[in-house]
């Protein structure tokens, strides 16, 4: 599924045709996308259109649009969710959503949901103040508001998140007995990572994946941390990871970071750093990839 440098991309490349655009118009083609929406708070269509967009944030994998009445407009991408910029009158193949915006800067563009799996989806969500008092998300070189999306509040601030806490992220680290890269995916803990960017940060680290947490002295613990912070920026400059066509930015091309991958899919071939075969393991439905010389479990 599309992890932080995937859905930093598409924040990016949305954020300078939806700041300060208005909502014109609002087609859903499939309800199921709807699924995060609650109804209470108004129907979909009938509380977006005719808002401003103020900005375009990002938590982690969450994706959310400030708008002029103290709610946003809140997207996840699931496994296979695209938001692709279009000209009126394109369309897309499994659009979920359809959404039209009036740009102060471009004109009138469309905001296409698509999503062939149909594990992500979209709503309309009220504002809370931030826990921390800092800007609720990474918002480019703006900076935002003290505000999270309620569906967004639980979700811990991501490594590449200025107001990311190193004392809170190592002390959790402390009390956790399960395998680091079990802790990596919590995102209660730490947000943005999947399983693609623990294998890589692990790789570079040294550092075994069902290796316990708290058996981290602090000093591997901060190599592990800037190794996560590396990985994800040369991900996010290289466009993210993209396997196959389901991994696009707004315009539809893919990243590039596969042909970087030093650990990841890469089972049975060489470490780059000892020439050991990388080896596969089963880890919670899915796939670890580590080198059984270079991360040794201690």
């Amino acid at each position: 599924m599309p992890e932080l440098p995937e859905v930093e991309v598409v924040r990016a490349g949305l954020e300078p045709a939806v700041t300060g655009a208005t909502i014109t118009s609002v087609d859903v083609l499939d309800v199921r996308s709807l699924k995060r929406h609650n109804v209470a708070s108004g129907m979909f269509i009938d509380v977006l259109e005719g808002r401003t967009i103020l900005a375009a944030s990002r938590r982690g994998k969450f994706l959310w649009f400030p708008l002029d009445n103290d709610t946003a407009l809140v997207t996840h991408l699931g496994m296979s969710g695209q938001m692709l910029l279009r000209l009126p009158g394109t369309d897309d193949r499994l659009t979920r959503i359809r959404i039209g915006i009036e740009s102060p800067d471009h004109g009138e563009l469309l905001v296409n949901f698509v999503d062939q799996r149909i594990f992500g989806g979209m709503a309309v969500d009220r504002l809370l103040p931030t826990a921390d008092g800092f800007p609720g998300g990474f918002s480019g070189a703006t900076i935002g508001p003290a505000f999270v999306p309620s569906q967004v509040a639980h979700i811990a601030r991501d490594p590449l998140d200025p107001a990311f806490d190193e004392r809170r992220f190592f002390a959790l680290l402390g009390k956790k007995a399960t395998g680091i890269k079990r802790v990596l995916l919590d995102q209660t803990v730490v947000s943005g990572i999947g399983n693609i960017y623990a294998d890589e940060a692990l790789w570079a680290a040294k550092i075994h994946y069902d290796q316990p947490a708290s058996s981290l002295l602090k000093r591997r613990a901060t190599l592990l941390l800037t190794e996560v912070r590396a990985v994800l920026q040369k991900a996010l400059a290289e466009g993210g990871t993209s396997f196959d066509a389901q991994y696009v930015n707004v315009n539809g091309a893919s990243g590039y970071f596969a042909h970087s991958l030093n650990a990841y899919g890469q089972a049975g071939k060489p470490c780059p750093r000892c020439g050991t075969p990388i080896r596969r393991e089963k880890f919670m439905n899915r796939s670890s990839h580590f080198c059984p010389k270079c991360q040794r479990r201690r």
